[in-house]
C-alpha cells in the first residue's frame, strides 16, 4: 500500500475542489469520499443505517454528524486505501470528530484551495450548465466553442443554476468564510494544513497538490 496521507480537501464553492479530486483519483488512485454520495448509496442499499438516514432526510432534517461519522466508519478502509474527504468537515466540531472517530492515528493532511472570494464570485456567476448532458462551462475561461451551444451534445439550453445568482453567491461565500476559518486554524495548529493557489490554471494546481501529497 502507498504511504500517501489521507486527504481532507477544504475550499469554497467554485474553488476547483471537485475538478482536482477527480484528477487525483485518476493520477494517484485515491478514492473520492463525498458524503452526499455515501448517504444516497446507503439509502439505496436498504441497510439499517440507510433506513435511518432515509427517515431523517424524509422528515426534511439535515443528517446529524454522528450518523455521517458512522457512515464514514462503515465505508472507509483506512488501513488499505487512501481517501479524499470532500464536503466533510464543514466546521471545527466536525473536524475534531473526524479525527477522533474516523482518522484516529492514521496520517492525514488538510489542503485548502486558497482563492480571493471576489475572483470566486465572478467564477461562479459565470458558470453555465448544459441541461442536456450536464457538462459545465464557464464564460470566463471555458466557453463552449459556439456561443450558447454545448460542445458535447449540441443542446442550446445552457443555464445559470438558480443558486449561482450574484446575491446568493455572495451570501454563500460569506457563510463559508465564517465557518471555515476555525477549521483552518484547527489544522494549522496541528501542522497539518497546506495551501494551494486555486487561482492558477488547473494543471498548475494539480502539480502543487501532488507536490504537497508527496512531501
Amino acid at each position: 500500500m502507498s504511504n500517501r496521507p489521507q486527504l481532507i480537501l477544504l475550499g469554497a464553492p467554485g474553488s476547483g475542489k471537485g475538478t482536482q479530486a477527480a484528477k487525483l483519483v485518476e493520477e494517484l488512485t485515491y478514492q473520492h469520499i463525498s458524503t452526499g454520495d455515501l448517504l444516497r448509496n446507503e439509502v439505496a442499499s436498504g441497510s439499517e443505517l440507510g433506513n435511518r438516514v432515509k427517515a431523517i432526510m424524509d422528515s426534511g432534517d439535515l443528517v446529524d454528524d454522528g450518523t455521517v461519522l458512522e457512515l464514514l466508519q462503515k465505508n472507509c478502509d483506512l488501513a488499505n486505501s487512501q481517501y479524499i474527504f470532500d464536503g466533510f468537515p464543514r466546521n471545527e466540531v466536525q473536524a475534531k470528530a473526524l479525527d477522533e472517530h474516523v482518522l484516529k492515528d492514521v496520517a492525514s493532511t488538510a489542503i485548502y484551495f486558497d482563492i480571493d472570494l471576489g475572483v470566486l464570485e465572478q467564477r461562479i456567476v459565470n458558470r453555465r450548465v448544459c441541461k442536456g448532458c450536464g457538462e459545465i462551462y464557464n464564460l470566463l475561461f471555458k466557453k463552449p466553442q459556439s456561443d450558447g451551444v454545448c460542445d458535447k451534445c449540441g443542446s442550446t439550453d445552457l443555464q445559470l443554476r438558480k443558486d449561482d445568482n450574484p446575491e446568493t453567491v455572495k451570501n454563500r461565500l460569506k457563510i463559508y468564510k465564517e465557518s471555515t476559518e476555525p477549521v483552518l486554524k484547527y489544522y494549522e495548529g496541528q501542522g497539518r494544513l497546506s495551501r494551494v493557489d486555486a487561482s492558477k490554471g488547473s494543471e498548475e494546481v494539480l502539480k502543487e497538490l501532488i507536490n504537497v501529497i508527496n512531501n
